[in-house]
């Protein structure tokens, strides 16, 4: 059995496509996948399956999620192996001048064309560094998350790719829930 992480973006805020984690979970296992866990209210997956194409995963969660909640949400699925190289890849958090709550991952769906990241690279704001990686964007708000301007809905229009945005601790999280 493989393990993988599910990310989904943009339920349960504001009071928009809501999904509450017991349905998420009970929707899951109707897949046959095993062991499935759900982390916070914001569609955090950690579940075993035999299968290894993780588009697949996706297109099927987001089917089933399409059919049973009656709306639709992009869904990113990486391999518990992914989740913890993105974190461990992350230079800022060895850095002592930033606090963990500081430190953000805005997961990419694919990789953005070379002009898209030239052009994403030339635009800087005050308090806010980042660093790419891999299907990653390595953020640091140093006035937290709240006030950023290089939020996932920047990202996503900037780069022309679907992107989710998770911070430090739920990405810890996950990797713990997925040992």
């Amino acid at each position: 059995m493989n393990t993988y992480i599910g990310l989904l973006r943009g339920i349960n805020v504001g009071g928009h496509k809501k999904i509450k984690m017991a349905d998420l979970r009970e929707m899951l296992n109707k897949l046959n996948f095993s062991e499935v866990q759900t982390y916070i209210q914001s569609g955090n997956i950690v579940f075993k399956t035999s299968e290894v194409n993780k588009a697949e995963l996706e297109s099927t969660i987001k089917k089933e999620i399409a059919k049973t909640f009656g709306f639709e949400v992009p869904v990113l699925v990486k391999s518990r192996e992914e989740i913890v190289s993105i974190v461990e890849e992350n230079l800022y958090i060895k850095d002592e001048n930033l606090e963990p709550s500081m430190l953000y991952f805005t997961l990419l769906h694919k990789m953005p064309s070379d002009d898209a990241l030239q052009q994403f690279r030339e635009i800087h704001f005050d308090n806010e560094v980042f660093s790419m990686g891999n299907h990653v964007v390595y953020l640091a708000y140093k006035l937290g998350a709240s006030k950023a301007k290089r939020d996932n809905n920047f990202i996503e229009k900037k780069l022309k790719v679907s992107a989710t945005t998770r911070n430090l601790r739920t990405m810890q999280k996950l990797v713990e829930l997925s040992s």
